[in-house]
């Protein structure tokens, strides 16, 4: 591996595991239920909150086009908060039961990253309980052990797309911005990175399979698959997957890469 790449970032939601459908919205229409509250989020409504960057602040924006919802500003909050916590530990639950799994190569892509010592961090604005029972159900119980800095979003002010979830992560491994390559899925966490001068790799997720996307250094379908990366990736010495190298390689050339779409 001959590129300057000495770390990756990873985001949680869509990137490490497809979460977003099949966990927290369902959790989140259990925590409805749980609270005796007559609302639920279909996949489609779900999508389009994902505009708006955390579970609470997702809860908020809902809250403020439904007239059944509190009308003073710090009882939406009381109740925002109580969703929350409640979703977050059936987040929990669901993940516990083995329903959401990392995406398809990830796990061969850390096992390398450990095997070939490329620093690993998690950067996220996801809450550290839903990190650390995703992480914990599906690499066991000494996952902390794999990342040497976890940035979430009880660590910043602001959320993706505001870069400060990767300054910081930077500045806990004690690397250049240009050394390290952050993994996304969506418009805005690629904001975030490229707000932190990190060059960045998107892997489409369901609910951002379309969206476009500007100033990565590369854009594909998932990890294994080589098929349906740009830019498009050379034969992989019989590797069925995206590996470390091909990431080196890009990250090599990320000076060569204009904006992607």
């Amino acid at each position: 591996m001959s590129s300057n790449l000495k770390a990756l970032l990873w985001d949680v939601d869509g990137t490490l595991a497809e979460t977003e459908r099949d966990g927290h919205r369902i959790a989140f229409n259990q925590a409805f239920d749980a609270l005796g509250l007559p609302w639920r989020w279909g996949v489609l409504r779900y999508g389009e909150l994902l505009a708006v960057t955390g579970g609470r602040e997702r809860l908020l924006h809902d809250m403020a086009r439904r007239s059944d919802a509190p009308i003073l500003p710090a009882e939406r909050e009381a109740l925002a908060r109580a969703v929350h916590q409640r979703k977050n530990a059936l987040y929990g639950e669901i993940v516990q039961a083995g329903s959401v799994t990392l995406r398809p190569g990830v796990a061969e892509l850390l096992e390398e990253c450990r095997s070939r010592g490329v620093r690993l961090a998690i950067t996220t604005t996801t809450s550290r309980a839903n990190v650390e029972a995703l992480l914990r159900a599906n690499l066991g119980p000494s996952w902390a052990a794999w990342f040497e800095a976890l940035v979430c979003g009880e660590d910043v002010r602001a959320k993706k797309p505001d870069p400060e979830v990767y300054t910081i992560a930077l500045q806990r491994l004690r690397v250049g911005p240009l050394q390290c390559l952050a993994l996304e899925d969506s418009p805005g966490g690629v904001a975030a990175a490229r707000g932190a001068d990190v060059p960045v790799l998107v892997t489409r997720s369901a609910y951002f399979a379309t969206a476009p996307i500007e100033g990565a250094i590369a854009i594909g379908p998932g990890l294994d698959s080589r098929v349906g990366w740009h830019p498009a990736l050379a034969d992989g010495d019989g590797a069925d997957r995206v590996t470390l190298d091909d990431l080196a390689e890009w990250h090599r050339r990320m000076d060569e890469v204009s904006a992607l779409g």
